[in-house]
């Protein structure tokens, strides 16, 4: 199926690594344009250098940026724009608060996470929804925390839940003009992310082994299953879904 997503315009965040790098990835290998952000320069040029090789030279550019700065939201769409003068679409990936319960977390946790996963999120969405045109998209990756708590990660618990509620009101704001606001909730994919959560257990293969388990695929998903759905979300494919929470992972959730 042709997504539609040849010389499409995209804003990927937290995308050196992780998910918000398999998105970008599938993105340009579909033919689309990506602006990468991260906040460090070698990986940010490390990202770039990769994605130009698989979509060809321009098709990736890079941005350092902290989605916790007032200041980077702005700063996206003006390279975006700039650098391929269109913008079609946003994907915010932001790095996992700290583990730990909610009744240790300090609270200078919760704000430094408030910062960048709650409203360095929301500003950037808010950047987006002002930059972008009818068939604009803005996608957030979210957790499925925003369904059921997971234990040991108490401040994602609090922020993911709020975030989508947010994203789903956006969805019901920007839909006259056009634009849709979609959400994805990964659970288990195999990245370092994942990787040292289940190391904080102390026996990393006992914990993917006890993870596993307990999703009906029997096994964690791979980057590149997540970056194909956040692509086709964000893809002219999915024009008439808004709105929308959709889980990734293997069936783990077990809500409607």
């Amino acid at each position: 199926m042709d997504l539609g997503l040849q010389d499409k315009v995209y804003v990927v965040t937290g995308a050196t690594r992780g998910l918000g790098f398999a998105a970008a990835r599938e993105l340009a290998a579909d033919g689309a344009r990506v602006l990468v952000s991260g906040r460090g320069k070698e990986s940010v040029d490390a990202a770039v250098a990769e994605l130009s090789a698989l979509g060809g030279g321009g098709a990736a550019h890079g941005l350092v940026a902290d989605n916790a700065d007032p200041g980077t939201a702005a700063r996206l769409m003006a390279e975006a724009v700039e650098r391929f003068g269109r913008l079609d679409g946003v994907l915010i990936s932001v790095g996992g608060p700290s583990a730990g319960p909610v009744s240790t977390a300090p609270e200078e946790a919760w704000r430094d996470a408030f910062e960048a996963v709650f409203l360095g999120a929301l500003r950037i969405a808010r950047a987006a929804a002002g930059a972008l045109g009818e068939g604009g998209a803005i996608g957030f990756v979210l957790s499925g925390s925003v369904r059921q708590p997971i234990p040991g990660l108490g401040i994602s618990n609090g922020l993911r839940p709020g975030l989508a509620m947010a994203a789903k009101s956006l969805a019901d704001e920007l839909g006259p003009r056009g634009i849709r606001v979609v959400g994805l909730l990964p659970a288990r994919i195999d990245t370092d992310r994942v990787r040292e959560l289940d190391a904080l257990a102390g026996d990393p293969d006992a914990a993917r082994a006890q993870q596993s388990a307990a999703i009906p695929l029997g096994r964690y998903g791979t980057p590149e299953e997540f970056g194909k759905v956040a692509a086709f979300l964000l893809s002219p494919a999915a024009s008439y879904l808004t709105g929308v929470m959709v889980p990734v992972d293997g069936g783990a959730l077990r809500g409607l």
